[in-house]
C-alpha cells in the first residue's frame, strides 16, 4: 500500500529531478516495537526516497540519550532528520516529530529542496539580521491539525 498517490509520485519525481542538486538523507527514528505513526512515517520516508536517486532513507533505532539519537538531539519518535548527504554531509538542524502528513508534508518537501540547495531562501537583509545574533537560539515550530 502506497501512502503517496500515483499522481503525486509522478509530480514529486518531476520536481525532484528539476530541483534537487545535492543528495539529501532522510534519517528516520523509530523503535523495534513501533510507536503510533512510526510505521507510517517510515513508509512515507522510504516512499519519498524511492522517487529520486538524490534522496536516501535511513531508518535507525531510537535510543534516548545515546548514540545517533543523542547526536541529532532526538528525544521523541517518530522523528525525521533532513541532512545534506554526500562528500560533505551537513546537518542544518531540521527535525520533524510525528508523521509529516497533511500540511506538514508540503513543509517536508520544501525542506528537502532547501537542504539540497544549501540555501534557506531567506533574503540577504534577513540573513544580515540573523548574522548579528551572538548567542545560541533554539527555534521550534509546532503545527497541529485544526
Amino acid at each position: 500500500m502506497s501512502l503517496i498517490s500515483e499522481s503525486d509520485q509522478i509530480q514529486l519525481q518531476r520536481l525532484f529531478a528539476e530541483k534537487l542538486q545535492r543528495p539529501v538523507k532522510l534519517l528516520m527514528f523509530t523503535q523495534e516495537r513501533e510507536c503510533q505513526y512510526c510505521h507510517e512515517t517510515r513508509m512515507l520516508i522510504e516512499e519519498l526516497a524511492s522517487l529520486s536517486e538524490k534522496l536516501a532513507a535511513e531508518v535507525t533505532m531510537f535510543e534516548p540519550g545515546k548514540g545517533v539519537s543523542k547526536r541529532y538531539g532526538i528525544d521523541k519518535i517518530p522523528a525525521v532528520v533532513i541532512t545534506a548527504d554526500g562528500d560533505r554531509p551537513v546537518d542544518y538542524g531540521i527535525r520533524f516529530f510525528g508523521i509529516p502528513s497533511g500540511y506538514e508534508f508540503t513543509s517536508l518537501i520544501e525542506d528537502i529542496f532547501m537542504v539540497s540547495l544549501g540555501d534557506s531562501g531567506l533574503s540577504p537583509a534577513t540573513k544580515d539580521q540573523l548574522a548579528k545574533i551572538d548567542k545560541p537560539v533554539h527555534f521550534q515550530v509546532f503545527i497541529t491539525p485544526t
